[in-house]
């Protein structure tokens, strides 16, 4: 009775924000629907729980068209997700769970410090599973979202979740972009990869610790995951490293990158790896600098963030008793969107191509500060410091004052092996 009073609730709320218009729109956008996923199968049952009432969720709209302010330094990122309370209670939960993570790394491969980083950094080992109802967020969302057809497509999946039996539609509670239960499965992660771990008949990621893990490792496993391999490793760079080197599209062999004088930050040997192995600059060539493996393109598969993927091998790192950066001090502050914008529109006043200005830090965007970087004789790392913004104002006012912005492509430096 409790939880209908909520969900009562939460469709008042809405109703008294949103304008009776564009309540009727989405009305109509929901009847057809309902046709649509009753023409696949889904039941008037699991239907009329999931959908019966719900209004769009002016939060989640608001949440999915919002663009940060400013970007979090790599190292802001990670200090922020991994803490001592995570390492204090990610161990204390290695030893509680340690039977079941046993299995699971025997079956699958996967760590046991791994699995219990990814439980950590997504919802703070379960303590932050989110509470918005997942069925009302996607169709607000599939309605009225940048990406419509992605989460009526989600929305169609939770839908087959629950007429499956594993969740009642009340229950369905998560993320406002649809994530759920202990790792954050989307719907169609959970229909391709989650599993009944304790056996019970059902997936429950929500309350079962054992589905939740035995899905993860599942999940990781068939997106590639090597066993018995890192996912990346802190190293120190030689003093004449050429920075050009450090990009996730430059692989060598293990043994190549040790040649040339690469070690890791605590002075052990570099593991070993079957794949190629890249060199990561995620703050800039005076931050800290990482070794990636290919079981690192396997976490960027579950989160396509570069940060993210270093803070899950990170506390792993940690869990299983490793130490902590060495290097902790680099260039501090991140560029504002608006800066990394003014960035961009510089850069390619000046010639260097750094594509659309969006204040989004990709591969073009990278690519053009590298070029900027080699043609004025600074470290090569592609990276946004504040000082390179700095640098580039000067000479971009420079070449204004002496007519000089044509816009003009420059030419681009040659391959690091050439």
């Amino acid at each position: 009775m409790r939880k209908l009073f909520v969900k009562l609730f939460v469709v008042l709320a809405a109703l008294s924000v949103f304008p009776a218009h564009a309540q009727s729109g989405f009305d109509a956008w929901l009847a057809a629907f309902r046709q649509e996923a009753s023409a696949q199968g889904i039941s008037t049952a699991t239907l009329d729980a999931a959908l019966t009432g719900i209004t769009p969720i002016e939060r989640v709209v608001e949440l999915d068209q919002r663009q940060p302010e400013f970007q979090q330094t790599f190292y802001e990122y990670l200090s922020r997700r991994v803490t001592a309370y995570r390492i204090s209670r990610g161990g204390v939960l290695l030893q509680e769970n340690s039977a079941l993570l046993d299995a699971v790394e025997q079956q699958y491969g996967v760590p046991k410090a791994v699995l219990v980083s990814f439980w950590g950094l997504e919802t703070n080992f379960g303590k932050n599973l989110g509470s918005l109802n997942i069925p009302a967020s996607l169709a607000t969302l599939a309605y009225d979202g940048r990406r419509s057809q992605f989460f009526r497509s989600q929305l169609l999946d939770a839908l087959r979740i629950i007429d499956a039996g594993h969740v009642q539609a009340i229950d369905m509670n998560g993320s406002w972009a649809g994530a759920m239960g202990h790792m954050q499965f989307m719907p169609s992660t959970f229909r391709a990869y989650a599993v009944d771990g304790d056996g019970d008949g059902r997936i429950d990621l929500w309350n079962s610790i054992p589905d939740a893990m035995v899905s993860g490792a599942n999940y990781l496993k068939r997106a590639g995951w090597r066993a018995n391999e890192p996912v990346a490793r802190e190293v120190r760079l030689p003093e004449d490293f050429d920075f050009r080197q450090a990009s996730a599209g430059y692989r060598l062999p293990v043994e190549k990158w040790t040649a040339l004088g690469v070690l890791t930050a605590d002075a052990t040997p570099l593991p070993s790896a079957a794949g190629d192995a890249a060199i990561l600059l995620p703050q800039g060539w005076q931050g800290p600098a990482f070794m990636v493996f290919d079981n690192f393109n396997v976490v960027m598969r579950w989160n396509r963030s570069v940060n993210y993927a270093l803070s899950v091998a990170q506390l792993a790192h940690q869990l299983a008793g490793g130490s902590a950066l060495t290097v902790q001090g680099p260039e501090t502050g991140a560029l504002s969107t608006a800066q990394l914008k003014a960035l961009q529109q510089a850069l390619n006043e000046m010639g260097y191509d750094a594509g659309p200005i969006d204040g989004l830090l990709g591969s073009q965007t990278q690519s053009a500060i590298r070029i900027y970087q080699a043609v004025y004789r600074l470290p090569a790392d592609g990276y946004p410091a504040p000082s390179l913004l700095a640098h580039v104002e000067t000479q971009h006012a420079a070449a204004a004052a002496a007519g000089k912005l044509t816009g003009a492509l420059v030419p681009t430096f040659s391959d690091p092996e050439e």
